[in-house]
């Protein structure tokens, strides 16, 4: 079975969370939750999400992917050194790596957007290319391993290119 890290903070975008894991979870992928440490997080509208395990509880060789949402908590999951380590090692060994949104703030304070294609809210399109990436406006962008979407209504390409990715 195909597992695949989703990381969690408080502010998360809730479609942009929920919605990766349930179609990766269809597809039969464990999606693991995991934040800085277990309990319960909520999205920036409020709805819940339980978390079992800590940062400090997962190791990116038993994992195929990661998962970055989008909303606010990609500042705060950046400021983590294990979640960076995750991301870079995940990267390094050519694993999934999906961000949506916001999410590309982790991946640019890893140190792994330089040359990549990637995508996300227009609104920190400076951010990412200062890092580095090259940046296109499209519902969903692959570069090797990573897969990047816009914001919510990109899902369905996203959750596709996702699916795509961890189970071929």
């Amino acid at each position: 079975m195909k597992k695949v890290l989703q990381l969690v903070s408080d502010d998360f975008e809730d479609l942009e969370l929920w919605c990766p894991v349930m179609r990766l979870r269809e597809a039969g992928v464990q999606v693991d939750l995991v934040a800085e440490k277990p309990g319960k997080y909520h999205g920036k509208y409020g709805v819940p999400c339980d978390v079992e395990l800590a940062f400090s509880d997962v190791e990116a060789k038993d994992y195929d992917g990661i998962l970055v949402p989008g909303g606010w908590a990609p500042d705060k999951l950046r400021r983590f050194p294990k979640v960076l380590k995750l991301v870079r090692e995940m990267d390094r060994d050519g694993k999934l790596i999906g961000q949506i949104c916001h999410a590309g703030w982790v991946l640019a304070s890893a140190g792994i957007l330089k040359g990549r294609k990637v995508t996300s809210t227009p609104g920190i399109r400076d951010d990412l290319t200062n890092a580095g990436a090259i940046w296109l406006d499209e519902a969903c962008v692959v570069d090797g391993n990573i897969v990047s979407a816009r914001r919510p209504p990109d899902i369905p390409s996203y959750q596709e290119a996702l699916v795509k990715a961890v189970l071929s």
